[in-house]
């Protein structure tokens, strides 16, 4: 890994660590101020909103990222078409709120739907501000920037919610973040879009874009199939509950991945033509995520009632069972998420289309199966689901593309019986500690957990995946100086 890419990582992996701190702080304060009603009202507008994000970037944010040069003529062009799509779909929203919300069943969504969709508008402006930033690989700044606006928008949520304004809080942060987010991205890259011309060489950028949207919309409605399930036949409260554990995991999860693919994406198409390079990157890439948030998550699931406990507080018992579902479906997910930067960065869009149209109807099934048991099958549906996926993701991507098939699977098998093990150990001692405080059941869970790794680690194969890892963070960390 070059120098500018280690401390493009290492500064990347600092923001999102910052990010996770403050959504943190977020889910512990505002948990003990608001309801699982209020938090549910919002997921289901989030949910019906997010799909238009989706639409609203039309994939050129990743078709900026991905080419090698962009010229001014093209980096004008793509603002505009993102800015004019972004207030489209902000008047698509207002318009279809009211049916949204009779589809529901809740009059309050209509206003709440409202609100977010000057979201639209916002994200639509910022858009290719932050690829910019992205492609100059200044990723310190973009994660100052969005460390910077969560902040904000997090102080003004817990003002809003002591002066009694419920879910109404929740969309006050949304619009916060996304506004301080955008006049600091802008101040960032010093640059001023020109009016849009004819001949900037757009039709490249938009033939990609278009298969990434699609991708996009199916992946979307598949990650959220359970939040809509619940939001249509089991109300806004067990939502609620349902999306606290999500909050709680899923969130800083993807928080953490996400940058992996803005950061991967470049550097594997620099790649392209070192075939060798390339796989070894694939490869090491994927160990870094499993031996770091596979054997993360693997400690929350095997923590999960204690966690729930000090975090959310007492009336939220009923979210521990999910959070550990979720950090089961959350392994799998980034066991495969390198798939993807492979898809991005050779450009198969439609069949990363096609995968995501099997892996749609595979959740559905899942989920469907999992409804009638409310928000704890709906849970095991989304995790079961994510276990098969997972297997089919890697056979799906080599019947497309040269990938090294075995070394990732191999790869894969190691992390999983880790991460099994080490997570069985945490759990083991929880309950045997079940009358101790919160917190020393965590960290005896957790010490016995690693103390798995430890034993791990006297396997050659495992001790120097180990080393790989560590000693890739230890040249993050160097170069992030």
């Amino acid at each position: 890994m070059s120098g500018a890419t280690a401390r493009g990582a290492g500064l990347t992996l600092a923001g999102q660590a910052a990010r996770i701190l403050v959504q943190f702080a977020s889910v512990v304060v505002l948990a003990r101020m608001l309801s699982p009603r209020d938090y549910g009202l919002l997921a289901i507008g989030l949910v019906v909103v997010g799909i238009g994000e989706v639409f609203r970037d039309l994939g050129l944010s990743t078709a900026a990222l991905r080419v090698p040069a962009l010229s001014r003529r093209q980096r004008d062009g793509l603002f505009w078409l993102n800015t004019a799509a972004g207030l489209v779909v902000a008047a698509a929203a207002v318009c279809t709120a009211a049916p949204i919300a009779t589809a529901f069943s809740e009059p309050e969504l209509e206003p709440v739907i409202r609100a977010l969709a000057g979201t639209f508008v916002l994200n639509g402006l910022a858009a290719q501000y932050r690829a910019g930033l992205s492609r100059q690989l200044r990723f310190g700044a973009v994660a100052a920037a969005d460390v910077a606006a969560q902040l904000v928008s997090f102080a003004v949520a817990v003002t809003a919610a002591g002066m009694g304004a419920a879910y109404w809080a929740l969309v006050v942060q949304q619009l916060t973040q996304a506004a301080i987010g955008l006049v600091l991205v802008v101040a960032l890259a010093r640059w001023l879009p020109g009016r849009p011309r004819r001949g900037a060489g757009l039709r490249p950028l938009l033939r990609f874009g278009s298969g990434v949207t699609g991708t996009q919309v199916v992946y979307y409605l598949g990650s959220n199939l359970d939040n809509l399930s619940l939001g249509l036949w089991a109300g806004p409260a067990a939502l609620g509950v349902y999306n606290r554990g999500y909050q709680l995991l899923m969130t800083p999860l993807n928080q953490l991945r996400s940058p992996g693919t803005t950061l991967a994406v470049p550097v594997l198409s620099r790649l392209e033509r070192e075939p060798l390079r390339f796989d070894e990157y694939l490869v090491r890439g994927q160990l870094a995520l499993g031996y770091t948030l596979v054997t993360g998550l693997a400690l929350v699931a095997g923590a999960a009632g204690p966690v729930v406990d000090l975090v959310l507080g007492d009336r939220w018992h009923a979210v521990a069972p999910v959070l550990a579902l979720l950090a089961v479906a959350g392994s799998a997910q980034t066991l495969a998420y390198v798939g993807l930067w492979v898809y991005l960065t050779r450009g198969l869009s439609a069949a990363l289309l096609r995968y995501h149209l099997v892996t749609l109807v595979l959740s559905a099934g899942c989920i469907a199966a999992g409804s009638p048991f409310g928000v704890l099958g709906v849970a095991a549906g989304y995790a079961a689901a994510a276990l098969l996926e997972w297997p089919l993701s890697l056979w799906w991507l080599s019947r497309v593309t040269e990938v090294p098939l075995r070394a990732l699977q191999l790869g894969a098998a190691r992390i999983t019986a880790c991460a099994a093990a080490a997570g069985g150990a945490c759990h083991a001692v929880t309950q045997l500690a079940g009358g101790w405080p919160s917190v020393a059941r965590i960290v005896a869970g957790g010490l016995a957990g690693l103390a798995v790794y430890g034993l791990a680690a006297a396997l050659p194969a495992v001790r120097h995946d180990l080393c790989g890892v560590l000693a890739l963070g230890g040249r993050m960390v160097a170069r992030g100086r």
